[in-house]
């Protein structure tokens, strides 16, 4: 913790820039705020006639409304939570822990058992996938809220419909053209045709209360979504900061450190990997990464077997030759102790 203190952060009481001090979300929180002001005074400006379209079928425009605000709250709550880590982890950086994160819980609990020595590339990664699946994970209930609204202004839709059919019907059965009194079946139609009408009232108002309700929600998502992301991407750039890229595979003693203890270390990994889960698209690609690592260590021993062969045969030529060259010599001498 200590190093990653060291080198993870800079002094905001410095008054110098800092890259990797993490930014507060209040722009999106702003952002969210001012457009449920302009929706509320669109609403204001038009409250009769949503008043007017709402008692066309109260009950399901209310539960409409109330789907609504609950996903409102839950995209406030999206970013409000962020404040909590944020706050965390500028405080890390700094040295003193003023709060306990709860999105980057198992973020810290690594952390705090990296005292003296860099992330490798492959605890960054796990910690970022995990962040990652918890991020989109508190944004899955939103986007089902969001399609909630659309089928339930659907279902209205198709509710009214049914409702404009029934006293189309009826309206047609109870009319009596062998009367010959036309105001009188005039009056009937006129009456009946009431009905069909607050059928259709029905359908267009659910429509109409569905469909606003998603735009709204869809765009208060969109603003969680962003203030995510950029929170996503500032942690990863200060991780990357601390995490020493040449140090994948971390072992002991360096100095006996072979091929066959890193491609062990590799297969244990690929086999961690497996055992947690591999539908997960980013632990695919993980192991996809793990993969080409072992195809390149693979290749790299090859290299080196080659370079091994090479040496020997050079030595095995020069000793051939070395020795040709004592026969030669001791000829020649035996030749001069005979003459």
């Amino acid at each position: 913790m200590a190093f990653l203190r060291k080198f993870g952060g800079g002094r905001a009481s410095d008054g110098g820039y800092d890259p990797y001090r993490l930014s507060s979300p209040q722009v999106f929180l702003l952002s969210m705020l001012v457009f449920l002001a302009i929706v509320a005074f669109i609403a204001a400006i038009l409250a009769r006639q949503i008043s007017s379209a709402f008692g066309t079928n109260p009950g399901l425009n209310g539960l409409i409304l109330g789907v609504l605000a609950v996903g409102i709250l839950l995209a406030f709550v999206q970013v409000l939570r962020l404040f909590r880590e944020i706050r965390w982890v500028n405080s890390f950086r700094a040295g003193s822990e003023v709060v306990e994160p709860v999105l980057l819980a198992p973020m810290k609990a690594l952390l705090s058992r990296s005292t003296s020595m860099a992330l490798s590339t492959s605890s960054m990664r796990t910690m970022l996938d995990s962040i990652a699946t918890r991020l989109d994970e508190t944004r899955d209930i939103s986007r089902y809220l969001i399609g909630l609204l659309v089928f339930l202004g659907l279902l209205g839709t198709f509710w009214g419909l049914l409702q404009t059919i029934g006293s189309i019907g009826d309206t047609i059965q109870s009319l009596d053209p062998g009367s010959g009194d036309a105001a009188a079946v005039l009056d009937s139609l006129k009456s009946g045709l009431s009905a069909p009408l607050e059928g259709m009232g029905t359908a267009f108002s659910s429509s109409l209360f569905g469909l606003a309700g998603s735009l709204v929600l869809g765009f208060l998502d969109l603003q969680a979504g962003r203030a995510q992301t950029r929170f996503y991407t500032e942690l990863e750039n200060w991780l990357s900061s601390v995490t020493d890229l040449s140090s994948d595979v971390i072992v002991a003693d360096p100095a006996k450190a072979g091929s066959a203890e890193e491609i062990k270390a590799l297969s244990e990994r690929l086999r961690n990997l497996q055992e947690s889960g591999g539908s997960n698209p980013r632990i695919a690609t993980a192991m996809a990464n793990l993969a080409d690592g072992i195809s390149g260590l693979v290749k790299n021993m090859r290299s080196e077997q080659q370079i091994m062969r090479d040496w020997v045969e050079a030595q095995s030529e020069e000793q051939k030759a070395m020795r040709n060259t004592l026969e030669k010599i001791a000829d020649a001498l035996k030749k001069r102790e005979l003459s």
